[in-house]
């Protein structure tokens, strides 16, 4: 029943759905970045398969200048730190030999530390190819973006989708709203090819108008947004003459990774009812 409602949102269950998306994307003059839907894994037999399934989907999409997505639980992490890092190597490898990336999705605060390790052990050892995840909830983000602009490695800044602890995070959301824009101008400012993932139209507004104070040219940055929603937002931002990259999930995993999502923050349910007709 869920799944007429997912098509929405989710490509496909398969490599193919996505590159189908990707392609259709890619004619829009839209960027993809493929998501194989999975996270926390039980057994380093399930992460094998979850990297050979991501070293599948960047030796099918780099052609359409695509990057993919991928979460550090998906490849082991909560088994062994040793398998996740040896399995994330692979598929940064591959990555630089073919001209793309591999964005590192952030996952709730208790990850965080052991997410951004590997994100600059893999940019030292291979000079690129990643791009960290910051949410802009966390107290810490402020302090964390500093440190990666410093190394020269790409973030994508979003406002965090996980239910935190006030202790750890921005209960209130005018708080993150002020947090993310903050965030935002000293990405465009100091960030090394920064994506600023946003469908509000606040926050867009305010990226817009920092550039164009600031003279910062359309290639140095780009906005990300999640496949299927603001769809009207998303062609603002390509008539305007930005970059746009849709995150494109896809997979068998679709129905747990949907439904978790909805029910990890009330908010997230509105959030997804609004952009059915936007």
């Amino acid at each position: 029943m869920a799944r007429p409602l997912t098509t929405r949102f989710i490509a496909g269950l398969t490599l193919a759905d996505a590159v189908r998306v990707a392609s259709e994307l890619k004619r829009s003059e839209m960027l993809a970045s493929l998501d194989y839907l999975g996270e926390n894994v039980t057994t380093l037999e399930e992460a094998a398969a979850a990297r050979e399934a991501y070293l599948a989907a960047i030796r099918t999409v780099y052609p359409l200048h695509a990057s993919v997505s991928m979460k550090v639980t998906a490849l082991g992490l909560d088994i062994s730190e040793e398998a996740c890092r040896a399995n994330t190597d692979a598929l940064v490898r591959l990555a630089c030999d073919t001209g793309t990336r591999v964005e590192l999705d952030m996952e709730d605060s208790t990850y965080t530390d052991r997410n951004l390790k590997i994100v600059h052990e893999m940019h030292e050892k291979h000079g690129g190819g990643v791009r960290a995840v910051i949410q802009a909830y966390l107290y810490r983000s402020e302090q964390d973006i500093i440190d990666l602009c410093e190394h020269g490695i790409p973030v994508r800044l979003c406002k965090g989708a996980y239910k935190e602890a006030p202790s750890v995070a921005f209960p209130k959301k005018a708080d993150v709203d002020a947090n993310f824009l903050k965030l935002t101008d000293l990405l465009l400012e100091r960030g090394s090819y920064p994506a600023i993932a946003t469908h509000d139209d606040a926050m867009l507004n305010h990226a817009l108008a920092f550039v164009r104070e600031r003279h910062i040219r359309a290639d140095r940055f780009e906005f990300q947004m999640l496949y299927g929603v603001r769809r009207d937002l998303q062609q603002r931002v390509i008539k305007e003459g930005y970059r746009l990259r849709l995150y494109v999930p896809y997979g068998a995993a679709w129905y747990p990774y949907f439904m978790r999502r909805l029910a990890e923050r009330p908010a997230n349910v509105l959030f997804l009812a609004k952009s059915l007709f936007k």
